[in-house]
């Protein structure tokens, strides 16, 4: 599955989600806060793995040279699409778990 088609289908169960959301609560304003959630949640999982985003921080404000762009290609050959990093896992975990345990507690009040 290529990058763009991970974020659109992502973007599709978000959607779904929302529609879900305002059926249940009627309410606006819980249906515009899943999506912000929604949206930081996609952009935490699928951004990371992309070229782009899966080099170092300082680099983001540099275009991709071929260098960086030739280590990518030879990485894709040896591995799957998601690169499990623990410390990656233990912020997703903790971070994620809480904004989707505060977003059910918003949305079920």
């Amino acid at each position: 599955m290529t990058n763009e088609a991970a974020l659109r289908s992502s973007m599709v169960g978000l959607a779904l989600v929302m529609v879900l959301v305002w059926l249940w609560t009627q309410s606006l304003k819980k249906t515009v806060i899943t999506y912000a959630i929604g949206v930081s949640l996609i952009a935490g999982i699928v951004l990371p793995d992309w070229d782009f985003f899966d080099r170092s921080f300082s680099r983001w404000t540099y275009p991709v040279t071929a260098e960086e762009r030739a280590a990518a290609l030879s990485r894709k050959s040896q591995s799957s699409r998601f690169r499990v990093y623990p410390m990656r896992m233990v912020v997703y975990v903790a971070v994620y778990g809480y904004a989707v345990y505060r977003w059910w507690m918003f949305v079920t009040k």
